[in-house]
């Protein structure tokens, strides 16, 4: 800024807030350099193209622009196996023993042997989370490689490409083979194929049988290895599949809006009515009981309120102490990122929970 370099200097502070969303001042900065220089288009320095492009090729999926998904999430695979490679290369570098630092530990050769290669295998293995991780977030998106597969069996079967609809599906089912829904769907794609060639012939990707080989090896030997050692390794959920597509493209579908000699697909998504009012920030409230108290500068953060009455002390009580119950740690947000900070705690529960 001080060498009259706006655009510079809007990237600069654009990339530093895509770290840290909930500093307000950076927030201000970034305004201030918008209506000085002209700038809307920021760059993030510090962005995962493949999760850009990631995100690109889901925002063309849901507008049905399923060529332009393919293109995007096909890259999105390439340069997340690229990043891989690139993040199984820096594990092997030098090791800290932060658990030893305060004792002035001295090992001996073979256990700083070991203690080395323990590491270097548990960064190795924790590269899917990083990969799936946004710059300043802690929380990785759940079940991010196997959801590229996931949109692509489907955005292949829309342009007619059903041996590659097939190969994704398949290569989708080695990170969750009881899934229905895409079990389902590969049965479906088996059955459009037979006439010409043989399904089976159809095999699920070779780098995804890779990864998921090694990286199942690694967690034995993790497993072995804390045992020899004397402690529990507890596996994390890598894959977990509460993140799914978040939309209702099955293909074939139980509630079927073609003939049954046709592609059963799910019923066309209804619009969202219309609501009576135009509803935006600083707006009128929707009821009349309802008491503002606080906008999103001054809740520190953006998209944020604080409202008052909304329900009676009852069931503010009842709430709290269901919540106490049940809550747990984690956002749950399927497959997107969430909106949380490094600096703020959340914790979530599911509607069956819930329920019961």
């Amino acid at each position: 800024l001080q060498l009259n370099k706006l655009e510079e200097a809007a990237n600069a502070a654009h990339t530093f807030f895509m770290a840290n969303p909930e500093h307000m001042e950076i927030q201000q900065d970034i305004e201030n350099y918008k209506n000085t220089a002209g700038k809307v288009n920021l760059i993030d320095r510090e962005a995962k193209q493949h999760m850009e492009d990631y995100s690109a090729g889901v925002r063309h999926y849901d507008k049905e622009e399923y060529e332009l998904a393919i293109d995007f999430l096909e890259r999105a695979l390439k340069g997340y196996y690229s990043e891989d490679e690139d993040c199984q290369i820096m594990c092997e570098g030098p090791q800290r023993f932060e658990e030893h630092e305060y004792l002035e530990y001295k090992a001996g050769l073979y256990e700083a042997i070991a203690d080395h290669y323990m590491q270097v295998l548990a960064c190795k293995h924790d590269c899917v989370r990083e990969l799936a991780t946004r710059s300043g977030r802690i929380s990785p998106i759940e079940n991010f490689l196997p959801l590229h597969y996931d949109y692509l069996q489907f955005a292949y079967y829309r342009v007619s490409n059903y041996v590659k609809a097939l190969e994704c599906a398949k290569s989708y089912l080695l990170f969750h083979p009881d899934d229905e829904d895409v079990l389902e769907n590969a049965g479906y794609y088996e059955g459009l194929l037979e006439g010409t060639m043989d399904p089976d012939t159809v095999k699920p990707r070779k780098e995804a049988k890779t990864l998921l080989r090694r990286h199942k090896l690694e967690s034995h030997l993790l497993q072995v290895a804390a045992a020899g050692l004397g402690y529990t390794y507890k596996e994390p959920n890598y894959w977990n599949r509460y993140g799914a597509r978040q939309d209702e493209h099955s293909v074939p579908s139980s509630i079927s809006s073609e003939p049954e000699d046709g592609p059963r697909l799910s019923l066309a998504k209804k619009p969202m009515p219309k609501p009576d009012r135009e509803l935006k920030e600083g707006g009128p409230l929707l009821y009349s009981d309802v008491k503002f108290v606080y906008n999103s500068q001054q809740l520190n953060g953006t998209q944020r309120v604080l409202l008052d009455n909304v329900i009676s002390e009852e069931q503010c009580r009842e709430l709290h102490r269901v919540a106490s119950g049940i809550m747990l740690a984690g956002d749950g947000y399927r497959g997107k990122t969430s909106p949380h900070t490094p600096n703020e705690r959340f914790e979530g529960a599911t509607v069956l929970k819930a329920l019961k």
